[in-house]
C-alpha cells in the first residue's frame, strides 16, 4: 500500500537523489561568486573577466542541467551539458591528477 501511494513521487525523489551534487554545486556557485572567480584567477591568472565567464558557465550548466533533469525535459541533453561540466571543471580546478580525489 505504501508503494501505491508513494509510486508517483518516486522517479523525482531519484531524479533528485542523482543530480543532488549538481545542485548543491550550482547553488554554493552561486553564493560564493567572488571565491570561486579569486580562485580560477589566481589558479589560471586570465583576469577577473574570463574567470567570470567560466564560473557564469558552470552556475547555468550546472543549474540548467538540474532543471531539466527534474522536469524531465531533455532529460539526454541535459545530462550530455552535466557530463561536460564535470570535464569542465575537472581541467579548470587541477582535479585530474588528484589521485585521492578521483578515487573518492
Amino acid at each position: 500500500q505504501f508503494l501505491r501511494v508513494t509510486k508517483q513521487y518516486l522517479p523525482h525523489v531519484a531524479h533528485l537523489c542523482l543530480i543532488s551534487t549538481f545542485l548543491e554545486d550550482g547553488i554554493r556557485m552561486w553564493f560564493q561568486w567572488s571565491e570561486q572567480r579569486d580562485y580560477i584567477d589566481g589558479t589560471w591568472n586570465c583576469g577577473y573577466f574570463l574567470a567570470s565567464i567560466f564560473v557564469f558557465i558552470n552556475l547555468f550548466g550546472q543549474l540548467s542541467g538540474c532543471i531539466l533533469v527534474l522536469s524531465r525535459n531533455f532529460v539526454q541533453y541535459a545530462c550530455f551539458g552535466l557530463f561536460g561540466i564535470i570535464a569542465l571543471q575537472t581541467i579548470a580546478y587541477s582535479i585530474l591528477w588528484d589521485l585521492k580525489f578521483l578515487m573518492r
